[in-house]
């Protein structure tokens, strides 16, 4: 990875001396329901941070949070040593956040290829015909299904659609919510596949996943979380032998 990168005119310090995604004691809420209880976290260049718990205890609320949907109560957001908390989501997204939501929720009655293209709508660079060509290297039913309505994909494939098009924006850090959600066993696996390539490319990546074995066993730094509270953290090989977590998580 560039130790500097450019994005959306701004040349922003990509070395390892800082936090990419620094999260400081975050609180959100719902109306009058609190959802996160002074959340902190952080994520480095090039790690995948794997953020586990059961539903409902807040880990797309903290993503949303992170990207900007849901406003915070209370501590700060940082990108890059950047104070982002009171920046809006399209700002996010042009500094360099992008997050593949729950449900993957693509544009069914557009072209798997146009989906893509959708993805980049923030760049104002002459590269984005080679990424799609990139996107098609990476997720070659892509490239075989371009033309076809993303509708008609299978759970599996439009997994992949949301994660391409999540990349076509070049992010600075990507966001991944329950990408396993719904999909069979060997589509999950699959899917880890891909994300475990990524990580190797060097893309930072936080990662929602209710499945906590297989996010903690590729993760290098893991989170629980319960009810809007972060209960334990450390290396995600750690957390998989912790047997409070194997418990309550990995039915152990």
């Amino acid at each position: 990875m560039q130790a500097m990168q450019e994005q959306a005119g701004e040349v922003i310090d990509m070395s390892a001396a800082q936090p990419v995604l620094k999260v400081q004691g975050v609180s959100a809420a719902y109306g009058r329901i609190q959802a996160l209880y002074e959340i902190s976290m952080e994520v480095m260049p090039g790690q995948l941070v794997a953020l586990v718990g059961a539903n409902g205890a807040g880990k797309t609320t903290l993503l949303k949070t992170i990207s900007g949907l849901l406003k915070s109560a209370g501590g700060r957001i940082a990108m890059l040593g950047r104070d982002i908390t009171r920046v809006p989501p399209d700002r996010r997204v042009r500094l360099g956040i992008s997050q593949v939501p729950e449900g993957r929720q693509v544009f069914g009655g557009l072209a798997v290829e146009d989906n893509l293209r959708l993805g980049a709508y923030t760049r104002r660079d002459a590269g984005v015909a080679d990424d799609i060509e990139k996107m098609y290297r990476l997720f070659p039913i892509l490239k075989e299904k371009r033309k076809l309505a993303a509708g008609t994909l299978s759970g599996g494939q439009q997994q992949m659609l949301a994660m391409a098009r999540a990349l076509m924006s070049r992010p600075k850090i990507l966001l991944l919510d329950e990408p396993s959600m719904g999909l069979a066993p060997l589509l999950v696996k699959e899917v880890f596949a891909v994300i475990e390539g990524l990580k190797a490319e060097g893309i930072p990546i936080l990662l929602v996943e209710q499945n906590a074995h297989a996010a903690l066993a590729i993760a290098d730094q893991g989170y629980v979380i319960e009810t809007g509270r972060i209960v334990s953290a450390g290396k995600g090989q750690a957390l998989l032998q912790d047997d409070r977590v194997r418990q309550a998580y990995l039915g152990m």
